[in-house]
């Protein structure tokens, strides 16, 4: 049993979402489990994670709890659009590829426009075309400009990036939106403060994530201009994400912030990526794709080398990005995860080509 385990967990360089509960969210969830509680948010947990939140970002946001990405990200940008506006985001966006239509159908149609541009990032000349090419009734007004913080190939916004972003949807009365499922790896990679990369920057909402950084469920919705949050509870409830229990998604945000757990949980997952990345470089046959930036690394090899790292156990993506193997660092990764799956990449390399 011992050794299934460790085999479970050293093939795991899917996605980080495999990963378990850190031991912080976990006791913080187990502290809130003493007595009973009001529902609904009306709880000191919910009331004590919000204002930490506060703290973090330095301003007087308005938070809300989801349990999922999928959810903040559509109702937050339902909340920004209305059914004949658009969406401007990159081609390879989570919003655009991964939510099985959720923006749309949340916004009762909002269209998402989307844009290519190097390294997951969207070019803002292409960007400005796409908002100018029409302008007339029967074209889809675009509304919100949405940044993916880190990116889908785990590069990040730098705050120059994120505030050109933003003043070019400024000109043309457009919001904000940023989807910040791994936006603690950001953080870390770019040293910054995490109002420096959001609301100082231009950025008008923000859905903050905790599952892939060592939470179970649940994901922040913070809105820097809180006229915009207006009714959103009521979203919410109508999608079916008004927890009655609250407390348990809250809860385990203050384990997470209060001693710079979720910084600490970034940190390692992004130092284990770029060991993997150092070991990997140096396999012939092996080229990284994209700059590691965050807590992935992305690859090209041989196919036959990929079929001979999935029969032996690997678990990797090959769709997520525009192809190639993407091996995801959580907070539960070793380094001695890591330089297995880098033997094992130069295992199969070497006998399968």
């Amino acid at each position: 049993m011992e050794g299934a385990d460790q085999k479970t967990t050293f093939n795991q360089f899917a996605s980080d979402n495999y990963a378990g509960i850190c031991p912080e969210a976990w006791q913080a969830m187990q502290a809130a489990n003493t007595c009973f509680v009001p529902s609904y948010g009306d709880d000191l947990w919910t009331e004590r994670a919000c204002r930490i939140l506060r703290e973090v970002f330095e301003t007087d946001c308005q938070v809300f709890f989801v349990f999922n990405g999928t959810a903040a990200n559509s109702l937050a940008l339902a909340s920004l659009c209305r059914s004949y506006h658009s969406v401007i985001c990159h081609e390879l966006a989570h919003v655009e590829t991964d939510e099985c239509g959720a923006p749309e159908f949340f916004s009762n149609g909002t269209k998402l426009l989307h844009v290519n541009g190097p390294d997951g990032k969207f070019d803002l000349a292409e960007v400005e075309r796409v908002i100018t090419r029409r302008s007339d009734i029967h074209f889809p007004r675009p509304k919100v400009l949405s940044l993916t913080q880190a990116t889908e190939v785990g590069t990040v916004y730098t705050p120059d990036e994120i505030r050109a972003a933003s003043e070019l949807a400024g000109r043309y009365g457009m919001r904000v939106h940023m989807d910040g499922a791994r936006f603690a790896n950001a953080v870390v990679s770019l040293d910054a403060a995490p109002a420096d990369i959001t609301w100082r920057a231009g950025v008008d909402v923000l859905c903050l994530g905790g599952a892939k950084n060592g939470m179970a469920v649940g994901e922040a919705v913070v809105f820097f201009d809180r006229d915009l949050a207006q009714e959103f509870d009521y979203r919410c409830k109508q999608a079916g994400q008004l927890a009655s229990k609250m407390r348990f998604i809250s809860a385990p945000w203050i384990g997470m912030l209060e001693e710079g757990t979720w910084l600490k949980n970034a940190r390692h997952a992004n130092n284990c990526a770029a060991l993997l990345e150092q070991q990997l470089a140096g396999i012939a046959g092996v080229t990284i794709m994209y700059r590691r930036q965050a807590n992935s690394v992305f690859v090209e090899m041989p196919e036959a080398a990929v079929k001979a790292l999935r029969s032996a156990g690997w678990h990797f993506y090959s769709f997520i990005g525009s192809g190639g193997a993407r091996f995801m660092c959580s907070w539960q990764t070793t380094e001695r995860d890591v330089h297995q799956l880098a033997d094992a990449v130069c295992m199969a390399i070497a006998h399968n080509t």
